[in-house]
């Protein structure tokens, strides 16, 4: 092939391009995978867990899943989609695990007094502040709090539909659920956030859950550094 005609690999390249890059293994392919879907993965994966640490480890495991089996993608579904469907996998199964455990160390009570107290620490405002960032990072905090308690049913539809914007048959695929399904629970999941929060709170659903960048870089730095132990096993 002439020269002129290779082009190298870069950020604006296709999730299909990705995809065989990631195929033939390329690690530089990997890193520019997860930067583009930190954050969608990290919500969906902290809409399950409603922690912040074990959010991060899920994406981790489910992009370290995904280079390993980068070769069971076949495009039936978009590449986004599939990573989703990867990250939701492993947010369960880490959910059912913590369940157990903490059945097994009997935290239930201490779970539910940590829970009340939270309730009354976010409903306090002891500041009025009157600028607008001010009061939209209280709204957007008020809101995360909100999607929290939403049923575990409703949380993830509400997260992937509302925040993430997927359609509604991308959601779907993504949780393994009937479009019948997830139209049902994300209105009932509109419904109950509408009981609690003002209208005015809306307008901070595109930054709810905001990805900072340190964080994003801790699940890159994680994932390649796992990679290289591979390496050298």
């Amino acid at each position: 092939m002439p020269l002129a005609l290779v082009k190298p690999a870069g950020a604006g390249d296709s999730d299909t391009q990705l995809a065989q890059q990631l195929a033939q293994g390329n690690r530089d392919a990997l890193r520019r995978l997860m930067r583009r879907y930190n954050q969608r993965l990290y919500r969906v994966a902290r809409s399950i867990l409603r922690n912040e640490a074990d959010a991060e480890e899920a994406v981790q495991e489910a992009f370290y899943k995904a280079y390993s089996s980068i070769g069971s993608f076949r495009g039936d579904s978009s590449l986004s989609t599939w990573l989703v469907s990867i990250v939701v996998n492993e947010s369960k199964q880490r959910l059912r695990k913590i369940n157990r455990l903490s059945t097994w160390l009997e935290f239930s009570s201490d779970l539910r007094h940590n829970d009340a107290s939270l309730e009354t620490t976010m409903d306090e405002s002891p500041f009025d502040q009157p600028e607008r960032e001010v009061m939209r990072a209280q709204t957007r905090h008020l809101l995360e709090a909100r999607i929290d308690r939403l049923p575990d049913t409703f949380r993830s539809v509400f997260v992937l539909r509302a925040v993430e914007e997927l359609s509604v048959e991308e959601t779907a695929v993504c949780l393994g659920i009937p479009a019948a399904t997830v139209r049902s629970r994300y209105f009932r999941a509109r419904g109950l956030l509408r009981k609690s929060l003002k209208q005015e709170a809306i307008e901070g659903l595109p930054t709810a859950f905001a990805f900072a960048g340190e964080r994003c870089d801790r699940i890159v730095a994680g994932v390649m550094a796992r990679l290289e132990r591979d390496g050298e096993a």
